[in-house]
């Protein structure tokens, strides 16, 4: 949704108008925006059971690493826009195993459809000038899978070198059914919070994404707490607004908490302010994000 390229409005006309404006406001906000340095945080509960299979898989030292092809110099870059096609679907999408690793790029690197498959776009170390970091989804044959920024349930294959791997030690998973956030670290669920999901037709799209990046709030409507923007982008985008086209769906505040478990957002996350502030001073972008329909047992933070 362009509107803020990265942020909600509800459904009542009233704050469509001010979508407009919102859209240039956080485009210019998103070139400054900054990763924060995640404090320390001693979690005291056990951890959602998950999928017993790990996302990961082991390179068997005698592996041969499959050659890259030349990437032609007229490949298009990877940015806020919706990423170009080609790239393969995410085959452990709603796995809530957290992703532990991320990758970021030390400088521009072509991103493949398979080990030693076919390049399809360029990844900068940036997007709008704000640091990228995507989770690390699998290892094969020497190359690594990313979450694909600007794109819902793809993967991108990077060949070995070219970008730094980073430890991510936070995981937020969103439960539609329940209108449930629940943040973890290092496995274990720390909070969980009630929140506002996208109303029909416009759903919180299902899957793993991340997050991209951070934004100051462009109106008074967003309760005056930073937005971060994810990754996804609507399932749908003939279904929003005009005025909110090539937005990223986003997590953040509002200035009332009268909505909160229903559905009444464009497809984002809607949250209280106090618990927004404390994503933002604890989970670092690059963390991964995960929207299931319901989790088979509560978080103990429930």
């Amino acid at each position: 949704m362009r509107f803020d390229r990265m942020s909600p409005y509800r459904r009542r006309g009233v704050w469509v108008s001010a979508a407009i404006a919102v859209a240039a406001l956080l485009v210019a906000a998103l070139l400054v925006g900054q990763a924060l340095t995640p404090q320390s945080t001693r979690p005291d509960r056990p951890a959602v059971a998950s999928d017993p299979t790990p996302s990961t898989v082991e390179q068997s030292p005698e592996e041969s690493i499959p050659a890259a092809a030349p990437a032609p110099a007229g490949l298009p870059v990877v940015d806020y826009d919706p990423a170009p096609g080609g790239f393969p679907v995410d085959p452990a999408s709603m796995d809530t195993t957290p992703l532990a690793e991320g990758a970021h790029p030390k400088k521009r690197i072509a991103a493949y459809d398979a080990p030693g498959g076919r390049p399809r776009a360029f990844i900068e170390p940036t997007i709008s000038g704000v640091d990228l970091t995507m989770p690390i989804a699998d290892r094969r044959a020497g190359w690594t899978a990313v979450l694909l920024p600007s794109a819902n349930r793809r993967l991108a294959w990077l060949p070995p070198g070219g970008f730094d791997t980073v430890p991510l030690r936070d995981q937020i998973v969103v439960e539609r059914k329940v209108h449930r956030l629940t943040w973890y670290r290092a496995g274990k669920a720390v909070r969980s919070w009630e929140v506002s999901l996208g109303q029909s037709g416009q759903d919180t799209p299902l899957g793993r994404t991340f997050i991209l990046g951070r934004t100051p709030p462009p109106e008074e409507v967003y309760g005056g707490v930073d937005v971060y923007a994810l990754g996804a982008v609507p399932d749908d985008p003939e279904s929003v607004p005009d005025s909110l086209r090539g937005a990223h769906i986003g997590v953040h505040t509002w200035h009332n908490d009268d909505d909160l478990g229903e559905n009444t957002t464009n497809g984002c996350i809607r949250l209280t302010r106090s618990g927004q502030r404390e994503l933002l001073a604890e989970v670092r972008p690059g963390s991964s994000v995960v929207v299931v329909d319901k989790l088979p047992t509560p978080p103990p933070t429930a």
